[in-house]
């Protein structure tokens, strides 16, 4: 389903308060879509189809410039509208007129020449820049040779104007003009690259919608390195052309392909129209799914094999779990992230065999109690803090979350789990989902009620008995068991 409001968080009476407080007096727009987490991210009122993103790259410590399409269905009559952006703005159109604008926080307000009816067509241009230097959480990453994007999870609207929400998934196409010795990759398939004098401009579209935060746009002095995976898959990975350890890494993204046919036995067909990884000269301290295009340190490709797979495992799963089916709100973010831990930690038991399955899941149900005290129950996270955009990123989403899983698959049997698991990523493709649509298939797949088994492992203050293993204790580590995560928080908890 395209850009699908469905399941969209309810926008808040203090939302529209804020807006009003602030300055816009008589504005009843409202900021933001009132998710619980990010409450002004993401805008009501139209729909996104697609969009179109031109950037200019001249270095990565200079402004791009960029011109945004946003090709849009009006859900209400619009005499004003947000898209949720941070930057210098130069021009707006709205469907081919010049439209009033202003920025407002991390707000672009539009006011549109004629207002555009319920029901038709929103196409808005906007002429902007963007800055990889900003001061500021951004979702660009400077490498040592260029850039790439890590949006996730309120980062994209810093790089381009969007509605920055994983509800309203879209269609991309992406024009990237660079110097002719650099190469350029992003989500979906390539098109075209024409050179043109000193630049080339990269043409690439996505062919399955795509939430904001998952965008990838890499540049630098690079090579592809092209592939074929299980039933004729394209796979493509991106490293530097120079790179010292590239023998290394070749042979470590090789095992690619049978990740994938290792992840389609458990849940079926990938999703995507393609695969791969890009290798960054850069330290971040987290990976990231962006779709079709993970993201990845080279210095954690470069790791010990039984270190770094189960991690290129764990991003591969999100092309199911996050990618193709997004959380409908950022509260249901254990979905995405206590899935991709599960198959990790699977991943790692069979190949590995250093911890079993079971060895896993009783560090992380030892843990449990201290990660709901520090982050709350999977599926009620606390909002972030101080810690900025990785803020929701705790160890209860990934370790709390595959333990849920671990209790349901319990609690259900495992084949009645791998039916839930298939059915759960067929049912949902190219499409959100929320926790509630989660426990109502668990219970149909089941054929009796899980909810109020569920209910006390996604949101209970305190960790349930783990069905089939009576004696666990429910106490809290004296140190951190090691494990695999692909980000710092998550990397505290096996």
């Amino acid at each position: 389903m395209i850009g699908s409001f469905a399941r969209r968080a309810t926008v808040t009476a203090a939302a529209v308060a804020a807006l009003t407080a602030a300055g816009l007096p008589g504005d009843t727009t409202p900021v933001g879509l009132g998710d619980r987490l990010y409450p002004e991210l993401g805008n009501p009122g139209y729909d996104v189809h697609d969009y179109d993103i031109s950037f200019t790259y001249r270095g990565n410590d200079r402004p791009l410039d960029a011109v945004t399409r946003v090709d849009a269905l009006a859900t209400d009559t619009l005499n004003r509208f947000h898209l949720d952006f941070r930057g210098d703005v130069r021009s707006v159109e709205v469907n081919g007129r010049r439209a009033a604008f202003r920025t407002w926080r991390e707000e672009l307000v539009v006011t549109p020449a004629v207002p555009v009816p319920r029901g038709d067509r929103l196409r808005v241009t906007v002429v902007h820049t963007s800055d990889p230097a900003a001061k500021g959480d951004t979702g660009w990453i400077r490498t040592k040779d260029g850039l790439a994007m890590a949006n996730q999870a309120a980062a994209a609207h810093t790089v381009f104007p969007c509605n920055d929400h994983p509800s309203d998934k879209a269609r991309f196409a992406f024009h990237v003009t660079a110097p002719n010795d650099l190469t350029v990759v992003a989500n979906g398939l390539p098109e075209t690259a024409v050179r043109k004098g000193p630049v080339t401009t990269w043409n690439y579209r996505t062919v399955h919608v795509m939430a904001t935060e998952l965008a990838q746009v890499s540049v630098g002095r690079s090579t592809v390195l092209r592939r074929t995976g299980p039933g004729g898959l394209p796979l493509r990975d991106v490293v530097g052309t120079a790179d010292p350890d590239r023998a290394k890494l070749e042979k470590r993204l090789e095992m690619t392909a049978g990740q994938i046919a290792w992840m389609e036995q458990q849940v079926g067909p990938f999703p995507l129209e393609t695969y791969g990884i890009l290798s960054a000269d850069t330290v971040t301290g987290f990976e990231l799914e962006t779709q079709t295009l993970s993201l990845f340190e080279r210095r954690v490709l470069l790791s010990r094999e039984a270190d770094a797979a189960p991690v290129m495992v764990h991003e591969l799963a999100h092309q199911w779990f996050g990618d193709s089916v997004s959380p409908a709100t950022w509260s249901d973010l254990w979905l995405n992230e206590g899935h991709a831990t599960w198959y990790q930690w699977r991943y790692a038991a069979e190949h590995y065999r250093e911890l079993t399955l079971e060895q896993l899941a009783k560090a992380a149900y030892g843990a449990d109690a201290r990660l709901r005290r520090d982050g709350g129950p999977a599926a009620a996270p606390k909002p972030p803090g101080s810690d900025g955009k990785l803020g929701i990123f705790r160890g209860n989403v990934y370790f709390g979350g595959a333990l849920v899983l671990y209790a349901l698959r319990q609690e259900m049997g495992a084949d009645a789990f791998q039916r839930l698991e298939r059915a759960w990523v067929a049912r949902h493709r190219d499409g959100v989902a929320s926790t509630r649509d989660f426990i109502a298939l668990a219970s149909a797949v089941a054929g009796r009620d899980l909810g109020g088994f569920l209910h006390a492992w996604l949101y209970g203050p305190t960790t349930p008995p783990m069905p089939g293993h009576p004696d666990w204790k429910r106490s809290v580590p004296a140190k951190p068991v090691h494990g695999h995560a692909h980000r710092r928080e998550a990397g505290k908890v096996a």
